[in-house]
């Protein structure tokens, strides 16, 4: 699902089919528009922040399993998918913020060997708000991650899971009031 066109108010949000609401709300997880689906359940509501609280409860209430399908559904940063150019819009976008359509050869390399570590260590890709970082904050993070357990590296790639909804969110949404 790709973002169509054009903000959306808060109140067409609350009162659209939950079809066309899936087609401009559903890439705000990476391919997972399981989440605005159960979110949208809870019409109408009153802010933007109060419909992504809602999207964050669905997460919280699917269960581990999901959770961590959620996590999966993510691309590796610099990756094959960003290499192939078959990433979403989004991504693409929020890893180019992040400077890292720009790499050295030798940057590549790194990201790729730290990419291949967490993922043969927690069985998910790095996931980290590209749009908060640069390449040289997300470098640093990758070997302090890696000394975390499995539990906290979920939980920490679903908060940043949170953090990268929640921009596409106020990108694409604006509160009537």
């Amino acid at each position: 699902m790709s973002m169509p066109e054009g903000r959306l108010t808060l109140k067409v949000l609350n009162s659209m089919p939950i079809e066309s609401a899936l087609e401009r709300c559903g890439h705000f997880f990476e391919h997972s528009p399981w989440i605005v689906e159960r979110a949208l359940s809870g019409r109408p509501f009153d802010s933007v922040r109060e419909f992504h609280r809602a999207c964050l409860s669905a997460i919280g209430e699917s269960g581990r399993e999901a959770q961590v399908k959620l996590i999966r559904a993510h691309p590796d940063l610099v990756g094959r998918l960003a290499k192939e150019g078959r990433l979403t819009g989004e991504s693409t976008r929020e890893q180019a913020e992040a400077g890292l359509d720009a790499l050295s050869l030798e940057e590549i390399e790194l990201f790729e060997r730290y990419n291949a570590s967490y993922r043969g260590r927690f069985g998910f890709p790095f996931v980290i708000c590209a749009r908060k970082n640069r390449k040289e904050t997300i470098l640093e993070a990758f070997p302090r991650r890696l000394t975390n357990d499995r539990e906290v590296e979920i939980e920490t790639a679903l908060e940043q899971i949170g953090e990268i909804a929640w921009l596409r969110m106020s990108d694409a949404i604006e509160s009537d009031r």
